[in-house]
């Protein structure tokens, strides 16, 4: 699936600025960055270039599948990898992905791993659209009260992420996490589906299938 078009998306804000990181995920990068920053699905680079200007000697990097970085961008380490599979060889203060979940297939895998790479007081915050996971049967891992069809899948996936020690807010579409675990949800990935259509940007996302642990 990682050839897909809709996966390797390049029309989504893929040269956004420092400043932008506030907007969509509500932090300040520069104030968590001492311990490292990660970026997963990065896109062009340009927030991390101007964040190595601004706080010189920090560990930046960046990882993005469809590798378009920005010439000025390289200040910083770059990976051309699937986030689904790269790993980093060290922990980090302050992992980010902004917008890059709507196209990953296993999403509830990535947040998974991501938080084995924190350190112990780092931080994880991605934009996540719980609609796109999606059960079995087809229903949304977090559907709307008005649906009670629904409603189980979106209870057992919300209360899994909590448990865990997520924070999801389903109004903003953001998710994050405060210090290192080892995180295991009760879900299995079947796969995914890119022809799902647009989700709540507008832009053409992934759908990601699961199956609860008996």
């Amino acid at each position: 699936m990682q050839g897909s078009p809709v996966v390797a998306n390049c029309a989504m804000n893929r040269e956004r600025t420092l400043r932008s990181y506030g907007r969509e995920l509500g932090i300040d990068v520069l104030a968590e960055i001492g311990g490292g920053w990660l970026d997963l699905c990065c896109g062009a680079g340009r927030a991390l270039a101007e964040a190595a200007v601004r706080r010189p000697g920090a560990r930046i990097t960046g990882v993005d599948l469809a590798g378009r970085f920005l010439p000025a961008a390289s200040a910083v380490r770059l990976v051309t990898a699937s986030v689904a599979e790269w790993a980093p060889d060290g922990p980090y203060g302050l992992i980010t992905c902004v917008h890059g979940l709507h196209y990953v297939g296993d999403k509830l895998g990535v947040l998974a791993r991501a938080a084995s790479w924190l350190s112990a007081d780092g931080l994880l915050v991605a934009n996540f659209d719980a609609a796109s996971v999606r059960l079995a049967d087809g229903s949304s891992g977090e559907a709307p009260d008005r649906s009670p069809s629904r409603a189980p899948g979106g209870r057992r996936v919300a209360a899994a992420l909590r448990a865990a020690g997520f924070r999801y807010d389903g109004r903003r579409q953001r998710i994050s996490l405060r210090g290192r675990r080892e995180v295991r949800l009760p879900f299995r990935y079947l796969g995914a589906d890119d022809q799902a259509g647009p989700n709540y940007t507008g832009q053409p996302a992934v759908d990601s299938f699961y199956e609860p642990f008996q």
